[in-house]
């Protein structure tokens, strides 16, 4: 792996030279230092007057595989949607699933992500697409036995086979974790099953949680009373180990309960609003309560596209219309909840820019017009630009996009479309 190094480059308004080798940032210093430096002969060195650095993006709540279901499920609430998408799925494989992980790793490196956190079908086919494209993906079997004893013992015997098949497998890449679907779709002796193994084998879990207000009232009326997350709570599920998407219709009582367990929680306001499942995200009331919230796109099924920046722009100005409050969600929060909040939840050492972290970089140009005022960068680059502007993204010390060139994508989507018959509308 070769060293990298961007001269010249703004970090928190000051010039700067960025000095990367081996997948880290190993300096960062005063533009000009680099004069100083002992440099290796195999370097690349990108010179990044006018162009600022960032952490690369950290998706916390994906379904790659869904990259090119984009509109099929249109003006429906969530549960006629989510009975369609299931239908549409019913001709999928491991190849439709790892060229339509491709297509979703060109989206989310033209638009700065680095690290997604991922849920689907054929998880194998996901993190081979994401190692060939350089870009890091969490991901682990899915579980979803809708209640069935016999399909359950069927996913407990391939989870215990593919997550042995994985450690073998000696990915750079991915953080491999177990995932559930929800509340609604998996047995009661399923979710003991995950917890037990997922706790003796030190596996991080993805769920979705408390997305809808349908989910908490079928699972109070089915469960005494009980909130999803007090339902959870009671079988032992939750921990620091469960990154919890959408967390939207929330008590009190399960705040303080997340706060507890020291759970991960991921907001998804784009698929949330699209799909009526609501809009008034607790932000201020995890946060206050000491829960690390981190934000995602979820799938192009619902979100239609996988843009952070996209994403983060919704999220605050949902927040400051229905609280009222203009100062809600301030520039520097959002900016940690698409960077180093999912780096924590994921328990990796990127997020942020500093000497020892991963190198995980995006270079922005700020030669077009969204730049040409005396704002502060994070709210042109939030309120004003857009992703286009992202001139270039390292991940791991590798440059996966050069000034917007990806290797590789004509091909991609010559692939992709190929097996877009697999799926029905």
């Amino acid at each position: 792996m070769g060293a990298i190094l961007l001269k010249n480059i703004t970090v928190n308004d000051s010039q700067k030279d960025i000095l990367i080798d081996k997948g880290l940032i190993c300096r960062i210093e005063p533009a000009g230092s680099c004069a100083h430096w002992q440099l290796a002969g195999d370097m690349e060195i990108m010179q990044c007057a006018g162009k600022v650095a960032l952490p690369g993006f950290v998706n916390m709540h994906t379904h790659a595989g869904m990259s090119m279901m984009r509109g099929v499920g249109e003006d429906l609430v969530f549960h006629d949607w989510i009975n369609k998408i299931w239908k549409i799925e019913e001709g999928i494989d491991s190849e439709y699933v790892y060229w339509a992980t491709k297509v979703a790793c060109l989206e989310m490196i033209r638009t700065g992500t680095t690290t997604f956190n991922d849920q689907y079908w054929y998880h194998s086919a996901s993190i081979k697409a994401a190692e060939e494209m350089g870009i890091r993906i969490a991901s682990g079997y899915d579980f979803l036995d809708r209640f069935d004893p016999e399909e359950a013992e069927r996913q407990i015997a391939q989870c215990q086979l593919q997550t042995a098949a994985a450690r073998d497998a000696g990915y750079r890449l991915t953080m491999y974790q177990l995932a559930f679907h929800a509340v609604y779709t998996v047995s009661e002796r399923s979710l003991n099953w995950i917890r037990d193994y997922s706790e003796q084998n030190g596996l991080r879990l993805h769920i979705h949680l408390c997305e809808t207000r349908k989910e908490v009232e079928d699972c109070k009326a089915a469960h005494g009373g009980l909130t999803p997350v007090e339902y959870f709570d009671s079988l032992g599920l939750l921990s620091p180990r469960v990154i919890a998407a959408h967390t939207l219709w929330l008590s009190p009582h399960d705040i303080e309960i997340l706060a507890a367990r020291g759970v991960h929680c991921v907001h998804n306001v784009n698929s949330n609003t699209k799909l009526a499942s609501g809009y008034r995200f607790l932000y201020n009331e995890l946060r206050d309560a000491g829960v690390n919230i981190c934000i995602g796109t979820d799938g192009c099924g619902s979100s239609n596209n996988l843009d952070i920046l996209e994403a983060m722009k919704t999220s605050a100005i949902f927040q400051k219309a229905w609280r009222d409050d203009p100062s809600a969600l301030p520039l520097p929060e959002l900016l940690d909840m698409a960077t180093v909040n999912g780096a924590k939840a994921l328990n990796f050492n990127g997020g942020r820019l500093a000497e020892g972290a991963v190198a995980d970089i995006m270079i922005i140009d700020t030669d077009n017009t969204f730049f040409l005022s005396p704002a502060p960068f994070l709210a042109n680059l939030v309120y004003s630009a857009h992703s286009d502007c992202i001139d270039s993204l390292i991940c791991d010390g590798k440059f996966v996009m050069r000034h917007r060139e990806i290797k590789g994508e004509r091909e991609i989507l010559n692939e992709a479309r190929k097996v877009m018959s697999k799926i029905s509308k």
